[in-house]
């Protein structure tokens, strides 16, 4: 299975450089960070050292770092080799449909009244998408190797700026550049780690990542990324076949702490100085947790039909691997207690049947929304990596 893998990124590598495009154009209750290797206001910067790559392409001040260079591996590709999506174009959920299956995975971003989906079968090829939603500059960002799906607010310094991919690789995770400084950045941190922009902390903006059948159920007027991209790629092919349930690519770290596997998928959380990750065969198995971490009431929900896009060649094929949502589980100053009935979600509270986008949908509470909270669906070496000491959810 490893063999077929580096096949398979073999020819994502060269495809990805091989571009039908000639170039591109220079609210959640809870803290909206993930974790951080320093504090966004202190960074430790290192001592000058020689850069072990080629600068000639790039306007970084290298002078400025927070790790060493040693522990930045090359991905195989150049600068802006994977190329980001910057004029982003989208068709109505209808006309999505004669492309997009019902169980493929797509991210949900949602922001003042305007909703869009980014499937990561388009995401698998490009990591990045430069997107404005409801006026709100965001970046939309998919690491494949490390699962990781992560919406940033792309204002830097008071100003909008795009995010590129620098073609390198810490701990497995994308390392993105700013198209103003051009410093580098940690995707699962959201820290810059090289250039003039070193520590500065991206703000992280709520997102989901669930099945298009469910977003376009939900939403159906909404919006949903297109193939039409200017890049000729096999969008809806798996670069990665079988990833998931294999060995973690490209990763120089740490061993992997704990009982789960490394590429075992895990909902995290930071509250406060607390971080914890709830395993997906868990939540598979419970449907609902109702937790309270450091003062906040939370609940995570858990519902079948979506595929994983690291399995089968195909993402329309690949294995049922469920869908989450994370919320604050107090309504107009009630804390509520979430069951699950058949297909449903209910509180015990009020009897209100609720759905995976935390929207009540019939009982004494329909149409009210619980507030997102900010978490990441990660393969748990990827978040450990950055945060080993990250509790294991265990069931009460």
């Amino acid at each position: 299975m490893k063999t077929i893998l580096f096949a398979f990124v073999a020819i994502f590598i060269l495809t990805a450089c091989a571009s039908t495009n000639p170039g591109t154009p220079a609210n959640s209750p809870t803290a909206n960070r993930l974790p951080t290797a320093t504090p966004a206001d202190a960074p430790t910067l290192l001592p000058e050292e020689a850069v072990p790559f080629s600068q000639t392409e790039w306007k970084t001040n290298f002078k400025k770092h927070t790790l060493p260079f040693s522990d930045i591996l090359s991905g195989g590709v150049p600068k802006a080799g994977i190329p980001a999506l910057d004029q982003p174009k989208f068709v109505s959920t209808s006309d999505a449909s004669a492309w997009l299956k019902d169980s493929e995975p797509t991210i949900l971003f949602e922001n003042n009244h305007e909703v869009r989906a980014y499937p990561l079968q388009i995401l698998i090829w490009h990591e990045i998408v430069n997107d404005t939603v409801g006026g709100l500059p965001i970046a939309v960002t998919f690491c494949p190797l490390c699962n990781s799906s992560i919406v940033f607010d792309r204002t830097v310094a008071g100003a909008a700026t795009t995010f590129g991919t620098t073609g390198k690789l810490h701990y497995s995770d994308l390392v993105m550049y700013d198209r103003a400084t051009e410093s580098w950045w940690q995707q699962l941190t959201g820290v810059a780690i090289v250039g003039d922009r070193v520590g500065t902390q991206l703000k992280f903006l709520p997102s989901q990542v669930v099945a298009f059948g469910d977003f376009r159920a939900r939403y159906p007027d909404g919006q949903v990324l297109s193939k039409e991209t200017g890049y000729s790629r096999p969008y809806g092919q798996n670069p990665y076949v079988g990833y998931d349930s294999g060995s973690p690519f490209l990763y120089s770290g740490p061993p992997t702490p704990g009982t789960l596997h490394p590429t075992d998928r895990i909902v995290t959380l930071i509250v406060g100085n607390i971080a914890i990750a709830y395993p997906y065969r868990v939540l598979a198995d419970k449907r609902v947790i109702n937790d309270t971490l450091a003062g906040q009431d939370l609940v995570i929900f858990w519902k079948g039909g979506t595929n994983s896009a690291l399995d089968a060649r195909a993402i329309a094929s690949g294995r049922d691997i469920g869908a989450t949502g994370v919320f604050d589980r107090n309504v107009n100053g009630k804390r509520l207690t979430f069951l699950v009935e058949g297909d449903q979600f209910i509180d015990k509270e009020t009897g209100t049947n609720w759905d995976i986008f935390g929207r009540g949908i019939s009982g004494t509470l329909a149409g009210q929304q619980l507030a997102p909270i900010v978490h990441g669906n990660y393969f748990w070496f990827a978040w450990a990596a950055f945060r080993p000491d990250t509790k294991i959810y265990e069931v009460k």
